[in-house]
């Protein structure tokens, strides 16, 4: 048997959800293309959409709550400028198509009709990241809930203080069709799964929460006993060393982060920092920073969407461009920044393939997929004992980043306290504080461990959602400020 392109594979599959049952063809989707540059704009795409989701959710040992949805629409967008023109609509029609473009086009400078010629179709590089399954499928309703009702009597087995567990099954099949306006047609057939475990437990009238889970870009069958135990164990151990937890001490001082999920500083300090439209616009603390120096030596931070099966990787971004391994930061100099097709045309580079959207409804713009710092040669534990007195942080929370000054807040879920290199106790209520920028130049070690998040994250900005990955080694940054309960 001989095996399709896979690109062609993904726009087969598209065509099949989101032009024919319509009655519309390439054909239809040139014409609409041409309205739109019949007047001069700098660009514009149509992005078709078909996305079909579902959700569990257990507590008390009872499936409690079950939802299904389906939603499909098209946007049509046009830029001219710095200005968007931008159109969407849940009916996906000739006549549906038409009046969106007619109204996008008028974002054109009056007086700017232009005849162009109708560029050579196009198909985006073809690669495959993850299977073009629709992961609903593949377990059955029974199989689903057996899978939760297993969560539930493993996390009860694990240790008699769980007083409460509570788990959630998410599953999504997301198939996407952009043409762009230079000819190019991309689509993508995307999985996504998440298993989500939060435990209570309770000692002595204490009541302490800890939380577990992960996912990627694959079936519901890849949750195996050893994936599902490995969720249930980091929840019920997060639970059971928030219960010996002690108020946390406030002050500067040294702070060593884990691997892993930390990360989300990462993200959210500096990641969203390095954004094009931030940058462009002068707002963010790495504007005009390009080839110098922004972090200590050592410091190598990615942001890279083509990694296998993983929450934030992709196949193409939302406007059709290949994902790519960008390097934003290298060994403490900053080389540069994610990019989409808008701003990337108004700084003069290319785009980077970082052009996300929420869904048909919204414009793209630059946002990250999977972003992470390379490891160093230092063994964790080695770290660790390097600390006189500090705070060693191994997962965290929420938080929030002023992208303008880089300055952040972010609590630790779970941390704890060290003197002379050995961990004496937990704690509880730590905030970091610190500014992303300075935080990079104050890393003093860097660990060999490497790891990415389990598959949970979402980020979110100017209203839109989009799932993404972090990652980093053990860090030891030095004078951060710490926010406590002591």
């Amino acid at each position: 048997m001989i095996a399709r392109e896979p690109t062609l594979d993904r726009l087969a599959t598209a065509s099949q959800l989101l032009l024919e049952p319509f009655g519309l063809t390439h054909s239809h989707i040139a014409r609409v293309l041409a309205e739109i540059g019949g007047h001069r704009v700098d660009d514009a795409d149509l992005y078709f959409q078909y996305t079909r989701s579902e959700g569990w959710s257990l507590e008390e040992g009872i499936v409690k709550t079950g939802s299904f949805s389906i939603d499909q629409g098209v946007g049509v967008r046009a830029v001219s400028g710095e200005k968007t023109a931008f159109a969407y609509s849940d009916d996906i029609s000739m006549d549906s198509l038409l009046d969106a473009a007619r109204t996008v086009r008028t974002i054109a400078a009056a007086g700017q009709d232009a005849r162009v010629r109708a560029p050579r179709r196009r198909t985006a590089p073809g690669r495959s990241l993850y299977d073009g399954i629709d992961p609903i499928a593949t377990l059955d309703s029974t199989q689903k809930v057996r899978l939760l009702e297993k969560v539930e009597q493993l996390a009860r087995a694990r240790d008699p203080r769980v007083v409460q567990v509570m788990a959630g099954l998410a599953s999504e099949y997301d198939v996407v069709m952009v043409a762009r306006a230079d000819g190019t047609m991309a689509a993508d057939v995307r999985p996504l799964v998440r298993l989500s475990v939060t435990v209570i437990a309770e000692q002595n009238g204490r009541r302490e929460m800890g939380s577990g889970g992960g996912g990627g870009r694959w079936g519901l069958s890849g949750f195996d006993d050893a994936q599902i135990a490995r969720h249930v164990d980091d929840a019920v151990n997060a639970a059971l060393t928030n219960l010996e937890s002690r108020p946390a001490p406030a002050g500067e001082m040294t702070v060593v982060l884990g691997p892993g999920w930390p990360g989300v500083l990462l993200h959210e300090a500096v990641g969203h920092g390095l954004e094009g439209d931030f940058n462009r616009k002068g707002s963010s603390a790495f504007a005009g920073l390009i080839g110098q120096r922004v972090a200590a030596k050592g410091v190598t931070v990615l942001d890279d969407g083509t990694l296998q099966n993983r929450r934030g990787s992709l196949n193409v971004d939302d406007e059709g461009h290949a994902t790519q391994r960008n390097v934003l930061i290298e060994d403490g100099i900053l080389k540069g920044y994610i990019q989409d097709t808008l701003n990337a045309r108004l700084m003069g580079v290319a785009p980077t393939g970082n052009g996300r959207r929420e869904s048909y409804a919204h414009i793209p713009m630059p946002r990250m997929t999977n972003t992470y710092m390379l490891a160093g040669d230092k063994d964790p534990a080695e770290i660790v004992s390097s600390m006189k007195k500090g705070l060693y942080a191994t997962n965290f929370g929420g938080g929030q980043v002023d992208i303008t000054s880089g300055k952040f807040v972010f609590s630790a879920s779970e941390a704890f306290w060290v003197e002379n290199g050995k961990i004496q106790y937990p704690v509880k209520g730590a905030t970091i504080v610190g500014s992303g920028p300075e935080s990079l130049k104050k890393v003093t070690m860097i660990g060999n461990d490497l790891a990415l998040d389990s598959g949970v994250g979402t980020c979110g900005k100017e209203g839109q959602s989009v799932p993404v990955g972090v990652g980093q080694p053990t860090l030891r940054i030095d004078g951060l400020t710490v926010g406590g309960t002591a």
